[in-house]
C-alpha cells in the first residue's frame, strides 16, 4: 500500500488555512477568536508553552460560527481541483492518507478521489476539542500501526515535509513532494 500525507502532498496548500480564509469571508464573526488565538500563538511558539494540540484547539473555535457541514460541502466544491494531478494518475484501491488536518475537514476529498483510508486528527467539527493526539510525526506511525498492524508494509511513502521522517523510515520507498516535483528521500 502506499501511504500519503495530504496538504502539499497531494493537495495544492494547506486545507486547513484555506477552509479558515473560507470561513471567515462567510461567516465574519470568526474574527472574535483572534484575540485567543493571538494569545495561543504567542504561548506557544514564542514562551514555548503547552502543546500543539492545545494550541490547535484555541484556533479551532472558530468552527463554532461556522455551519461547518453546509461550509466543508461547499468548500470542497471549490476545492476538489486542487487535488494534484500525479496523484490521480497514481491512485491505489488501497492507498492512505495520514494527516495532521482535522478528519472531518478530509472526508470529502478523500471520499471523492476514492480513497478509503484516512487517518488524521480526531477534532470535534462543532467546537474544535481534540479525541487523543494530533496527528504529526510519530503518532502517525503508532496510528499506522493500530489500525493496519505492525506487519503492515508501506510500499511508497510521500510527504512534503521532513517531520514526517518517522513514517518515511517504515516505508520501503520514500519520497519528498514540492509542489508537482517528487525527489526520492534523503535522510538526515
Amino acid at each position: 500500500m502506499n501511504v500519503y500525507d495530504f496538504d502539499d502532498t497531494i493537495y495544492k496548500g494547506d486545507s486547513t488555512a484555506n477552509f479558515f480564509r473560507y470561513c471567515l469571508k462567510k461567516h465574519p464573526k470568526i474574527v472574535i477568536t483572534f484575540p485567543s488565538t493571538a494569545w495561543a500563538v504567542f504561548k506557544f511558539y514564542v514562551l514555548k508553552i503547552g502543546t500543539k494540540t492545545q494550541f490547535k484547539e484555541v484556533f479551532y473555535r472558530f468552527l463554532q460560527y461556522c455551519d461547518v457541514e453546509n461550509d466543508l460541502k461547499n468548500f470542497w466544491d471549490t476545492q476538489m481541483s486542487n487535488i494534484k494531478s500525479w496523484y490521480t494518475q497514481q491512485h491505489k484501491e488501497d492507498d492512505v492518507i495520514i494527516s495532521a488536518s482535522p478528519e472531518f475537514l478530509l472526508e470529502i476529498p478523500c471520499q471523492k478521489s476514492g480513497i478509503r483510508y484516512l487517518m488524521a486528527s480526531r477534532v470535534d467539527p462543532q467546537t474544535g476539542k481534540y479525541t487523543g493526539e494530533n496527528c504529526h510525526g510519530k503518532e502517525k506511525v503508532r496510528r499506522f500501526y493500530e489500525k493496519f498492524g505492525k506487519d503492515s508494509v508501506i510500499d511508497e511513502f510521500y510527504s512534503d515535509s521532513y517531520k514526517d521522517t518517522p513514517l518515511a523510515e517504515i516505508a520501503v520507498k520514500s519520497f519528498m513532494v514540492k509542489d508537482d516535483d517528487i525527489a526520492p528521500w534523503q535522510f538526515r
